[in-house]
């Protein structure tokens, strides 16, 4: 009897036990279970990135300056250029004949030229035989004209004496105009001379224009003709026109497409680390050298401005990375991503970004006081867009239970996971991460139970736009 009684009080016991088990499990299935995260002390560093490709400095069109067939290609794509060195040329028959016709022109005008300094320099002696002639019949006047006067010789002889003196100076006179004459002549003769140079200046200019020379060390990208073609000068940028492209790869830049979100974060003189997919593995560094102010649109890559039409797209601004120097053999259009540092900041208050909400205080003060639950007194209404803060929900033990409550905070630099927290909390504090369809639901006073074995999917935990 007395062991009946004994197995009866074991059974009734038991029953007890798993009625109360079975409760609390009960009681614990409607409690959602959450991830949490601590606010830490750590480096911050903020980036943002863009695709792009690999650009150089500086990259131009050797376009043909002469209409003609190519009659030599020196160079292929590909290959390494000197500045000075003969790229192309096109036939140029026509202008070497020019420029024979032109400087046999010039040697005949200057046999003129010679010509007629030999007839100054004749006539300038000339000259000096008159003067010499006139000095002596000047003597024999002045002669002639002492003895007239004292009667000493007839008339006839003094007027004759008189008359060669005359005439010796108008032949002075005669031999000086000539003297100018053949100067002018020399000074006509040169000046055709000159013009004549001039004249083989331009056909030396005209010959020049059928051979391309490279303006600068460059890489040879792009050879689009070939030998025997016709081309057209003229053109820009049109076939026919263009010989080949050259780049100056002495300075490189990745030039990338930023969001418009995260252009206003990026300034000149940023550091970059850039990889380029025909590089995987490698790194290149380099800073920010040109920050577009023209927004481009997503969908065609053409600015704004240059739309015709409005439209709500996203956009991106070009921002070019200026690489520091580098061995490797990057070339022109190979794609690429930067990665810019726009902030860094040591040893400050972190947590993980997923954890931010967007809430009314005033409202999670009221479900905090209710134990999660909507308060008869409140409405389940944020009350409007206005009213909302960033905040996160901070485990805080209340009545022996793990509950949540929203927290305000002011939030600085953005890293890659981590975001930078200036005020509202402290380093230790348990923070609410997920799961962020929890969190859409979560409100302060909610009971909730940790369990950190629960993956949250961090491409799709966007908390900070629930509400």
């Amino acid at each position: 009897m007395t062991g009946k009684k004994i197995s009866l009080i074991v059974l009734l016991l038991l029953f007890v036990t798993g009625v109360v088990a079975g409760t609390i499990v009960h009681s614990r299935s409607d409690v959602p279970a959450v991830t949490t995260a601590r606010a830490a002390r750590e480096d911050l560093v903020s980036t943002v990135s863009g695709t792009g490709e690999i650009k150089p400095k500086v990259q131009v069109n050797v376009g043909t300056t002469a209409f003609g067939r190519i009659t030599h290609l020196y160079v292929k794509e590909g290959d390494h250029v000197k500045a000075g060195q003969l790229l192309a040329t096109v036939e140029s028959e026509q202008q070497a004949s020019s420029v024979a016709a032109q400087n046999a022109t010039i040697a005949a005008a200057q046999t003129n030229v010679d010509s007629y300094i030999a007839n100054q320099k004749t006539a300038q002696a000339n000259v000096l035989e008159a003067q010499a002639d006139l000095e002596q019949k000047k003597f024999d006047y002045q002669r002639a004209s002492a003895l007239y006067k004292d009667n000493l010789i007839a008339k006839q002889d003094f007027d004759a004496k008189k008359a060669a003196y005359d005439v010796d100076v108008a032949t002075v006179a005669q031999r000086q105009a000539e003297v100018r004459q053949a100067k002018a002549q020399v000074d006509s003769a040169r000046s055709q001379v000159q013009q004549d140079i001039a004249n083989l200046q331009g056909d030396n200019y005209s010959l020049a224009l059928t051979r391309s020379i490279a303006p600068f060390d460059g890489l040879v990208t792009n050879v689009p003709v070939r030998e025997g073609e016709t081309v057209v000068e003229g053109i820009q940028n049109s076939e026919g026109s263009t010989l080949m492209t050259l780049a100056d790869m002495s300075v490189i830049t990745a030039e990338v497409k930023i969001d418009e979100t995260d252009i206003p974060n990026v300034a000149l003189g940023q550091t970059a680390v850039v990889t380029v997919d025909a590089f995987p593995g490698q790194t290149f560094t380099g800073k920010v050298t040109e920050v577009g102010d023209q927004a481009l649109l997503r969908t065609t890559g053409m600015a704004t401005s240059q739309s015709t039409t409005g439209t709500e797209s996203a956009k991106d601004f070009k921002v070019v990375v200026t690489l520091d120097p580098t061995k490797v053999d990057l070339r022109p259009g190979l794609t690429c991503t930067a990665r810019i540092t726009t902030a860094r900041r040591g040893n400050v208050l972190t947590i993980p970004i997923q954890a931010l909400v967007l809430r009314d205080p005033s409202l999670e003060a009221k479900y905090f006081q209710s134990h999660g639950k909507t308060p008869s007194s409140a409405s389940t209404a944020t009350g409007g867009e206005s009213n909302l803060v960033q905040g996160v929900y901070k485990m805080t033990k209340q009545d022996g239970r793990m509950r949540v409550q929203f927290v305000p905070v002011t939030t600085g630099i953005t890293g890659t996971t981590d975001i930078e927290v200036l005020s509202g909390l402290g380093a230790g504090d348990e923070l609410v991460t997920g799961h962020y369809r929890v969190l859409r639901m979560l409100h302060s006073g909610t009971a909730v139970k940790r369990d950190n074995s629960i993956a949250t999917p961090a491409a799709t935990d966007d908390s900070s736009s629930s509400s």
